[in-house]
């Protein structure tokens, strides 16, 4: 396992990462994901990959009832989250976090909180979310990625 690239800032109230096992294979790898009884499990509403090309970011989304567990089996891609709780303890604190395949980690992201993700790789970058319910429309909030302020240019 490589090593984590973790809390730029501050670590973020609520958001936990955890370690998965890659079992090398000569054929392929098997590469973790997420059981039933896992940190971050609050039930399975949905599973689905997200493509982020090379230098691009999505950015600004916050959910207000769904749990993210994030995953990056393929790429590099670099996450960003945002704590503008009122009440938290990290409040108005950013937190970035680097996953890939060498650095291999589920990173649990709770409700109300604003992430963002540039894909760092230059072939294929994804990212696989385990939620715990279904995609709502009227669930989430987006904001413009110049809404939040933060230097996407820096260093990575």
């Amino acid at each position: 396992m490589g090593i984590l690239k973790f809390n730029r800032f501050k670590k973020i109230d609520g958001v936990h990462l955890s370690a998965l096992k890659i079992i090398n294979l000569e054929d392929g790898d098997v590469l973790h994901g997420m059981k039933k009884n896992d940190f971050g499990f609050n039930g399975f509403g949905e599973a689905y990959f997200s493509e982020i090309k090379f230098k691009k970011i999505k950015a600004w989304k916050r959910h207000r009832s769904m749990t993210l567990n994030l995953i990056v089996p393929s790429g590099k891609v670099r996450f960003v989250i945002y704590d503008d709780r009122a009440n938290s303890d990290t409040y108005e604190a950013f937190q970035e976090v680097v996953l890939s395949k060498n650095n291999y980690f589920r990173l649990t992201i709770p409700p109300m909180l604003w992430v963002g993700f540039q894909g760092l790789n230059e072939k294929n970058n994804f990212l696989l979310n385990i939620a715990n319910i279904e995609h709502q429309p009227n669930e989430s909030d987006r904001l413009e990625i110049d809404e939040i302020n933060y230097d996407w240019e820096q260093k990575k």
